[in-house]
């Protein structure tokens, strides 16, 4: 039995059985039978069903954003802003996907040519996660749609209750039966899923654990994976910076989905000449955060996700001031039922510590100060992460250094970073490997298959 809890009040929420192994394979023969189909729809057919999941998402914004905030401690705002995120990445794809799947042609010499067509290769399994649980899900659905692939969902367990709508928004897009189907199971029951010959593939976005158990039964089976895990991501603050946006992006990083966010800066790394100055500012903007309701547009952040993740984001600050780290302020549980923990800062963390080499999930920042470009760059990657970066500086040189010595797989200039269908999203290192969203996300579980052609 799976139980969801309100992490705001500790209430439960609703309970789920788990599917037993012959209704798993039940579902995983559906899946089969609907890629037989769709496998050779029209991409025109494939593009009205992301317009019409995008319609689907629009109508049902506020049902799907108030399941989120229930279930996983969001604020409502923002699971409203995830749910019409997800929209504008469907309606994306539909107008933009069709030539992303168009045959590429290629000169042999000798009045020979090759063609290069985009197939696809049958069902896959996403293992996705409670932080955003629409969004994430949308960037593994709208392309599986997209490609003639199907999907096979395995949501994280505090999030049923949105797995079971987006479910339901396939079905009021008017979807076959079979191309996507939620399954209500743990973790236990995904490393036989993956062996299954029927599946062809795993994309996951978690925790390193999580990663590194599905790619070893990926890679038992040679099967394609791509990862999207966990990232400690460098927020790199220098003098020519614009310091008054720099510290109110710092802020919203940090406590943005309560600090439960892969890509939002989580070490603020900042130059010396401008270090007093900006832990002024910050300092003064995290302590006045304001946790609570997260049905109430005036609060800045609810609950974390769980009590668990509380506990867990506890114990760390509890193991970095161990370490010698100083918590400058916050970091504290309330009073009363909740998850909820106040924005807090946290200064002098050894960079041989495991707090430094860990990612704290909750709303505390991590401040370190560089004397120059070089140990920016030295601490940003001291870490076994490369997920993301932000940099902060108007010297166009200093935006190459960062651009080129950043070990990360994305780095925004001058701004907090966010993902856009438009723009490939993923890490290095520890943080995963494979790309979403864009074409590259498009083609990661498509078969393209060269065809050498009479001249």
């Amino acid at each position: 039995m799976i139980t969801t809890r309100n992490p705001a009040t500790g209430e439960t929420l609703a309970e789920y059985e788990e599917l037993t192994a012959r209704q798993i394979d039940a579902k995983i023969a559906r899946a089969s039978a609907a890629y037989a189909e769709w496998r050779t729809s029209p991409v025109a057919d494939r593009s009205a069903l992301l317009e019409r999941l995008a319609e689907a998402y629009d109508a049902n914004l506020d049902k799907l954003a108030r399941q989120a905030t229930l279930e996983m401690g969001k604020t409502l705002k923002s699971a409203r802003a995830e749910v019409a995120k997800c929209a504008t990445l469907f309606r994306h794809l539909a107008q933009t996907g069709p030539a992303m799947l168009e045959p590429e042609e290629w000169d042999l010499g000798g009045g020979k040519r090759a063609r290069g067509h985009w197939l696809p290769q049958g069902p896959v399994l996403a293992v996705m996660p409670w932080n955003f649980p629409y969004w994430q899900v949308a960037r593994f659905l709208a392309p599986t749609v997209l490609a003639g692939n199907v999907g096979l969902l395995k949501h994280a367990s505090i999030v049923q209750g949105c797995a079971a709508l987006i479910e339901e928004m396939m079905h009021e897009a008017s979807a076959p039966e079979g191309l996507l189907q939620n399954l209500c199971i743990g973790s236990a029951a995904v490393e036989p899923i993956i062996d299954d010959p029927r599946v062809i593939a795993v994309t996951l976005t978690g925790s390193e654990g999580a990663g590194k158990a599905v790619a070893e039964a990926a890679g038992r089976n040679l099967k394609k994976v791509v990862l999207e895990l966990g990232g400690s991501d460098p927020f790199i603050v220098m003098p020519s910076a614009d310091l008054d946006e720099a510290v109110k992006q710092a802020v919203s990083a940090r406590i943005q989905n309560t600090g439960q966010s892969c890509i939002c800066g989580k070490r603020m790394i900042v130059h010396s000449d401008i270090y007093d100055a900006f832990m002024a500012k910050f300092s003064a903007a995290m302590r006045g955060v304001v946790a609570g309701d997260p049905f109430d547009d005036a609060t800045d952040m609810g609950p974390l996700s769980s009590m668990a993740q509380r506990d867990t984001v506890l114990d760390q600050i509890a193991t970095a001031r161990g370490e010698g780290a100083t918590l400058e302020f916050g970091g504290e549980a309330a009073d009363g039922p909740g998850a909820y923990i106040s924005a807090g800062i946290l200064t002098g963390v050894p960079l041989d510590s495991s707090t430094a080499q860990e990612e704290i999930f909750g709303p505390i920042a991590q401040v370190y100060r560089a004397r120059d470009i070089d140990e920016a760059i030295r601490i940003a990657n001291a870490i076994p992460f490369g997920l993301g970066s932000s940099v902060w500086t108007d010297d166009v040189a200093e935006q190459d250094r960062f651009v080129r010595d950043i070990e990360a797989g994305m780095t925004a200039i001058n701004q907090m970073l966010a993902s856009a269908p438009q723009a490939p999203f993923g890490g290095i290192k520890r943080s995963g490997h494979g790309r979403e969203l864009s074409r590259h996300g498009v083609h990661e579980f498509m078969n393209l298959k060269t065809v050498m052609l009479p001249g």
